[in-house]
């Protein structure tokens, strides 16, 4: 069966309204090419913005449907996995105009159940958009095949050396869990599916329930995609859900190869720890947590630049409610007076500053319990906090405490997800380094300050590099460039593998494993690893990278 078109209505004409919106919505599942609802539960996405449930329910995705959307996967996998690069990488391509035909369906839809803004919904879109287009030239260039050659040497002494070829493959269909504050970039076709996709991984979605109409049409889109370039039905599928019972059961489903995960903590690391408990385990990679501490040192402030500093934290501390995974939570400096200032001036701020819409009511009870929990530790002060102005809209907040404090209360190092920062006030560099040096694993750290002082505290820098994935001078943590250079990961429990990163094309790595091919004759090897290298591919050939042919 195929599933409805999205594109009964006119969406260029640049509005839409509720009512177009619930007609499109089926609110079931998607397994391979036909649309499901054989479950009995169901449940309904939240307009945050208007206090008020959307005009949709979806139908939980029973274990059965499961069973099918695994058993359609691994069929997949053998057509799939072995298509060329070109195949796959139209696939992508496919996807990513049909997102672009149908922005305004898919931006208002964004904007009713996340209370996000219209030029965040854009501004994410294209942003996927993007990733799909460069995961596409990347299916393309086999670059992630990562080939090396070492030719035989039969005459080598004592033994002789056999010919070696190793190359990356699939390792087969992929689990992928969204995330509640990215419906797009990090959810049903964010970065964890179109790298998959990308390598020959077939994929299925655990659909976010905070966004699961947005979920639905994106899924739609991307079954239409495989529809029209011929990709082997299971290549996707997209599952209901708002409970834990079908995630759980994917995770332990022994078709699926291995996970991604964005979220909490608490989830990631439940299904981390069901995900190694199975017959056969396999690899999970969750982005949890992470404060993103931004250190001062002492001559941050230097040449009038105070004010600077106070707006462009400030900016990056409030942005969207502060609902990112890369938001600077942890502010550490010396205790002067222009750290003080600079304190003071950033409390006013955020003080005068308005107040943003969470993503969901449980996304704000979670934030008001993460900020009373700080409020009430021993030797915290609150320097500012706002009145919450309506439903559903955050109170943010800024609070201080001192470097012994914080090192003693392992309650004053967690996540408050959302527009929150503790400012640690120290006596020494010495200090800061233990403060660093106890910290849980991070996404990011910042430090702030002039080359001169960077240079005389190797020691800070060193102890931080240790902790952090990215490790940031002079900057904010927010904003995550898509690119080869980019490590969207961290020591645990900012990820739980810190040689991988969920964003840019090194997160293809994930999806793969290497295979050596020994003696095999040439008529017999793969394309890529054949002499002629047809593919006219980069690979090592004897130690030195080359298109050319053996």
């Amino acid at each position: 069966m195929l599933c409805a078109d999205i594109t009964m209505f006119d969406y260029s004409k640049g509005s839409i309204t509720v009512e177009e919106i619930r007609m499109q919505i089926s609110g079931k599942s998607s397994v391979g090419f036909e649309l499901v609802s054989e479950g009995n539960n169901v449940y309904s996405t939240f307009n945050p913005e208007l206090n008020v449930p959307n005009p949709w329910q979806f139908v939980e995705a029973t274990l059965e449907e499961v069973e099918k959307a695994t058993q359609l996967a691994t069929q997949a996998f053998t057509v799939y996995s072995e298509l060329d690069g070109n195949d796959r990488s139209n696939f992508l391509l496919t996807i990513a105009a049909l997102l672009k035909k149908n922005k305004t369906v898919l931006k208002e839809t964004f904007c009713l159940e996340s209370g996000l803004s219209s030029d965040r919904a854009i501004t994410e879109l294209n942003r996927t958009i993007w990733q799909l287009e460069l995961f596409a030239k990347i299916a393309k260039d086999n670059s992630w095949r990562q080939i090396a050659i070492d030719t035989s040497n039969p005459n080598r002494q004592p033994t002789p050396k056999p010919d070696l070829r190793k190359m990356n493959i699939a390792i087969g269909p992929i689990a992928v869990f969204g995330s509640s504050n990215f419906p797009f970039a990090y959810s049903t076709i964010g970065g964890d599916t179109a790298s998959a996709l990308a390598v020959g991984c077939p994929v299925i979605v655990k659909s976010h329930p905070m966004h699961a109409g947005t979920g639905e049409l994106v899924a739609r889109i991307v079954i239409e995609a495989a529809q029209k370039t011929g990709m082997p039905e299971g290549v996707f599928s997209n599952l209901n859900a708002a409970g834990y019972t079908i995630g759980q059961h994917l995770v332990q489903h022994p078709a699926i190869k291995a996970v991604g995960f964005t979220g909490s903590i608490a989830g990631g690391r439940a299904l981390f720890d069901l995900a190694n408990q199975r017959k056969e385990p396999i690899p999970f990679f969750a982005e949890m947590g992470s404060t993103n501490p931004i250190i001062f040192l002492d001559d941050a402030f230097e040449n009038d630049n105070l004010q600077h500093w106070v707006e462009k934290y400030t900016d990056s501390l409030l942005k969207d409610a502060g609902q990112f995974c890369t938001n600077p939570g942890l502010i550490i400096g010396l205790d002067t007076p222009y750290f003080h200032s600079f304190l003071a001036k950033a409390a006013t701020t955020i003080a005068n500053h308005p107040s943003y819409c969470m993503l969901h009511p449980t996304i704000q009870e979670n934030y008001n319990r993460g900020k009373a929990n700080a409020e009430k530790q021993n030797f915290v002060s609150i320097l500012t906090t706002v009145k919450k102005q309506k439903a559903n809209y955050a109170a943010q907040t800024i609070l201080k405490t001192d470097a012994i404090n914080f090192i003693s209360n392992p309650e004053l190092h967690h996540e408050v997800f959302g527009p929150f920062a503790l400012a640690v006030v120290c006596q020494s560099v010495e200090e800061i380094t233990e403060i660093i040096t106890k910290l849980e694993g991070q996404l990011t750290g910042t430090l702030v300050g002039t080359n001169t002082t960077i240079e005389k505290n190797k020691v800070l820098v060193a102890a931080l590099r240790n902790r952090v994935g990215r490790l940031i001078l002079n900057g904010v943590p927010t904003g995550v460039e898509v690119c080869g250079a980019m490590q969207h990961g961290g020591p645990y429990p900012a990820s739980t593998d810190s040689r991988f990163g969920a964003v840019g094309t090194h997160s293809v790595n994930r999806w793969t494993r290497p295979i050596s091919y020994q003696n095999w004759p040439n008529s017999l090897l793969p394309i890529e690893l054949k002499n002629e290298n047809p593919l006219i591919v980069w690979r090592e050939i004897n130690g030195q990278f080359t298109q050319e042919s053996l």
